[in-house]
C-alpha cells in the first residue's frame, strides 16, 4: 500500500435550515463587513436577498457582487477583487454553484496577496490563508464547497485556467438542502452527473488512496440512489439532502485523489463552445470510462452496483456494462449524447486536445493517454 497524507481543514455544517447559522459563523471569524458574491439568476428568486436580510438582522453589514456568470473569466475575477477591497469586507460569502466559488477562492487570494490571478496558475503558489471564505452551495454537483482548486476562464487562450492550493478550500461550508429545491430540473441533471463523475474519477484515479476512496464511494452510493428521484423532482428533500452529501463527499474525494480525463477534456470543450461543464463531462464520460476499461481490477463492477437501479447479483461482468449503464442514465437524465449536439465542432480537436494534455488529471488517468489518445476520443464523442 503506497503511502498518503490528508486532512480536513474546515468546519462543514448540514442539514435543513444550515443557512439560519451564517451570521454565527461571520462572527465566529470576526467579520463584521462580508461580500456576497453570486449570480442575477439568484437575485431574481431572490435568494440573495434572503441571505442579505439575514445577515443584515444580526448586525453585519453586507454589500453583494452579483456579475457572477457561468466559466467566470480572469476579467470577472479583477472586477470583483476590486469590488470587495473597495467594500471594505473582512469575509466572503460564495452562493450559489462553482461559478461563484471559483471567483470567490480568486478572490480571497487577490485580496490578501494582490497581482493577477494568473501569477498563482499552476499548483501551491498561494504563499498562505486567503480571505475567509463561507460556500454555500445552492447547486449539487461541483463540490467546490471543499475543494482546493479555482478554475477561472481565461478568453485570450481559450483556456480554463487552475489555481490548486489547499489554502483555497473554503473555511466553512452550508450544506442546507432547501438551497437547492427549486433548481430546474436540466440543471439538476448536469449539477448530479458532474458530482456523480467527481466521485467516480477520483474512485479510479491513480492518486486515489483509502480516504479518497471512502469519499468516493459514500459520494456514488449516494448519488447514485438519489440521482434519479431528485431530477425528476428537486423538491424531494430526501433525494435533495442525499445529493448535496453526496456531492460534497465526492468533493472531498477528488481534492485529495484528482480526476481524469473527463475533466481534462470537458474543460476546452467549455472554453472553446460555452457547454456547461456538467453537460460536456456528461457526454464524455462514457468514452472515457470505455477507454479506461483496459486498466479497470474489478473498481468497474463495484461503480456498477452503485449506479445500477436492478441491484440484483451480475453474473460475467465485464467493463462495457458500466458504459452501458452510464449510457442508460444519460439519457433518463436528458444528457445529449454526443458533443455536436451541443455545438462542438471537428476544428477545433487538436487545440483542445492541447489543451487537455496540460490538465494534472491527465497524468493521474488509470489508463496512459497520449495527445493521440485524447484526439480519438474528442473524435469518438463527437458522434
Amino acid at each position: 500500500m503506497k503511502d498518503y497524507t490528508f486532512k480536513i481543514p474546515q468546519e462543514i455544517v448540514f442539514g435543513p435550515g444550515a443557512l439560519k447559522k451564517l451570521p454565527e459563523l461571520l462572527k465566529k471569524i470576526g467579520s463584521e463587513k462580508t461580500m456576497i458574491l453570486s449570480d442575477h439568476g439568484l437575485e431574481k428568486v431572490g435568494v440573495v436577498n434572503q441571505v442579505m436580510d439575514l445577515v443584515e438582522e444580526n448586525g453585519i453589514t453586507a454589500y453583494a457582487f452579483l456579475d457572477i456568470q457561468p466559466n467566470p473569466t480572469i476579467e470577472m475575477v479583477e472586477e470583483a477583487a476590486k469590488a470587495y477591497r473597495e467594500s471594505g469586507a473582512g469575509s466572503i460569502v460564495a452562493l450559489g454553484g462553482g461559478s461563484p466559488m471559483d471567483v470567490a477562492k480568486a478572490v480571497g487570494v487577490l485580496a490578501r496577496y494582490g497581482g493577477n490571478i494568473l501569477d498563482y496558475e499552476g499548483a501551491h503558489l498561494v504563499p498562505g490563508a486567503i480571505e475567509p471564505v463561507i460556500a454555500v452551495p445552492t447547486t449539487a454537483g461541483t463540490g467546490s464547497e471543499v475543494t482546493a482548486f479555482s478554475v477561472i476562464t481565461d478568453p485570450v487562450r481559450d483556456y480554463k485556467l487552475t489555481v490548486f492550493s489547499y489554502e483555497l478550500i473554503p473555511q466553512y461550508a452550508l450544506l442546507d438542502p432547501e438551497m437547492i429545491r427549486s433548481v430546474p430540473p436540466s440543471i439538476a441533471a448536469a449539477c448530479g452527473i458532474d458530482a456523480l463523475i467527481h466521485g467516480i474519477e477520483a474512485y479510479l484515479s491513480l492518486e486515489a488512496s483509502p480516504f479518497s476512496d471512502a469519499m468516493a464511494e459514500k459520494a456514488m452510493e449516494l448519488i447514485g440512489k438519489n440521482i434519479r428521484a431528485y431530477v425528476a423532482n428537486p423538491k424531494n428533500m430526501e433525494a435533495a439532502g442525499a445529493m448535496m452529501s453526496g456531492s460534497m463527499f465526492a468533493g472531498i474525494a477528488f481534492a485529495w485523489a484528482r480526476l481524469g480525463n473527463v475533466h481534462a477534456m470537458s474543460h476546452p470543450v467549455s472554453a472553446f463552445f460555452h457547454v456547461p461543464h456538467g453537460v460536456a463531462n456528461g457526454i464524455l464520460l462514457p468514452v472515457v470510462l470505455e477507454y479506461n476499461g483496459l486498466s479497470d481490477q474489478g473498481r468497474y463492477e463495484r461503480i456498477y452496483h452503485y449506479i445500477c437501479p436492478n441491484k440484483a447479483p451480475v453474473k460475467d461482468f465485464c467493463p462495457q456494462m458500466l458504459v452501458e449503464e452510464i449510457k442508460r442514465l444519460n439519457l433518463s437524465l436528458g444528457i445529449p449524447k454526443g458533443l455536436a449536439e451541443v455545438g462542438v465542432t471537428e476544428d477545433k480537436i487538436p487545440q483542445m486536445a492541447e489543451d487537455a494534455m496540460r490538465s494534472g488529471n491527465i497524468g493521474v488517468n488509470p489508463r496512459h493517454t497520449t495527445l493521440k489518445d485524447v484526439i480519438s476520443l474528442y473524435h469518438k464523442a463527437m458522434k
